[in-house]
């Protein structure tokens, strides 16, 4: 007799657990949390120049410019951190326009070697300034096409373990070189995901959290298809657009009954949202789940003054708040107006404060969690064979 479905049968927390803790012995992103940083941070203390530009798209950049954009309002950082992913014209001219060549580090990075978009981007700033050993690292694989080419002109390089996907690779040397370079401590990130990696393979509060969040996601997945991540800091725009890709990448497959999967992630930032797209989510139709990200501490007494206006006397009360105060306060109205709703999943993330262990600690459970639903959905979390065969076609057009 034969059976299929379009199903997957419900396993155990434990029979789940089993098997991140057997996938996590050749995938590698798990690990990172044991590796040797010390060769990246001894390698950023020789680096003189003031601009760090970063020629890379998708994994290559997009967790970087997460932890970045996160961090770099609240620290004193005495060098730029710039990206350069793009092949629009316009936005790569202006981009280039606003930086100091002679006086710039060039990272180019790709996990193949032969990324398209990274190679045409080097190109064109190889064609505006001598790129060399002396303004030039790559970060790519062992023996790819552009670790010959560097090794061939003597450029620095350092590798990406073969076992680390570039989605999964912000917590490698693809991130943790230029962040430290431009002095960001690397030392608390990697034990701001040392801690969720121990709690999470000691089942304490972690392990718990996301085996329940992602045993909802992949049961519930043809009711609630569409993940919102709804950020109340702009600071975490980057993290949700790295959230956008790890999320999509990675979950939308085939799965082993060759039936399509996936679920849909959406990130928007409070309280820009609040007044368009929390619309749709209270009274659009009831295919989303809402995760709130809170930010506890914003380093922030920035305050709304005593200042009374003639003629907005009833905003009164809008008096000696700090704004960090007042955005969160707009974070708990929008999560009692969902939980009032009573048939909208919504889950809060509070995290402690802007600094390296907070957003690299939010990431790594994302990481986790991504790896978890994979396994609920019976699909391989790792490969992209359908950005692949973009790839393919694109080369082709381009050769003819």
């Amino acid at each position: 007799m034969n059976y299929t479905h379009n199903f997957n049968p419900t396993i155990s927390d434990e029979e789940m657990f089993n098997e991140i803790k057997k996938e996590s012995g050749n995938i590698g992103y798990y690990n990172l949390v044991h590796q040797d940083i010390n060769p990246f941070k001894e390698y950023a203390k020789s680096v003189k120049q003031t601009n760090i530009v970063v020629i890379g798209i998708g994994g290559s950049t997009l967790g970087t410019y997460a932890i970045y954009k996160f961090l770099k309002h609240s620290k004193k950082l005495d060098k730029k951190l710039y990206f350069l992913e793009s092949t629009d014209p316009i936005e790569l001219k202006s981009k280039i326009s606003a930086i100091d060549l002679e006086n710039s580090l060039f990272i180019v990075i790709s996990k193949s070697g032969t990324t398209l978009e990274t190679i045409s981007i080097f190109k064109y700033i190889n064609s505006l300034i001598k790129c060399d050993k002396n303004n030039t690292l790559v970060i790519t694989e062992y023996n790819s096409k552009l670790s010959i080419y560097a090794k061939t002109n003597n450029i620095k390089t350092f590798e990406i373990p073969k076992n680390v996907g570039g989605r999964f690779s912000v917590f490698s040397v693809v991130g943790l070189v230029p962040l430290a370079i431009v002095g960001i401590d690397i030392d608390e990130i990697i034990k701001g995901i040392k801690d969720i990696y121990d709690e999470f393979f000691t089942k304490q509060k972690v392990y718990i959290k996301l085996l329940k969040k992602a045993r909802f996601f992949a049961e519930y997945k043809n009711n609630f298809n569409i993940n919102v991540v709804f950020s109340y800091s702009s600071r975490l725009d980057g993290f949700n657009k790295w959230y956008i890709q790890l999320w999509g990448e990675s979950l939308g497959k085939v799965d082993i009954n060759s039936t399509r999967q996936g679920l849909t992630p959406i990130g928007i930032i409070g309280p820009i949202d609040q007044h368009s797209f929390l619309q749709l989510i209270v009274e659009g139709k009831r295919d989303k789940t809402v995760t709130v990200i809170k930010v506890d501490d914003f380093d922030s007494e920035l305050k709304i003054p005593n200042d009374k206006l003639d003629g907005l006397e009833e905003f009164d009360y809008l008096q000696n708040i700090t704004f960090a105060s007042l955005i969160n306060k707009q974070a708990d109205a929008t999560i009692e107006s969902i939980n009032n709703l009573d048939d909208l999943p919504c889950d809060v993330i509070t995290i402690a404060g802007v600094n390296e262990q907070s957003i690299a600690g939010l990431m790594y459970e994302y990481e986790l969690l991504t790896s978890i639903v994979a396994k609920f959905l019976y699909i391989n979390a790792y490969d992209q064979p359908g950005v692949e065969a973009g790839k393919i076609i694109l080369k082709e057009k381009l050769k003819n």
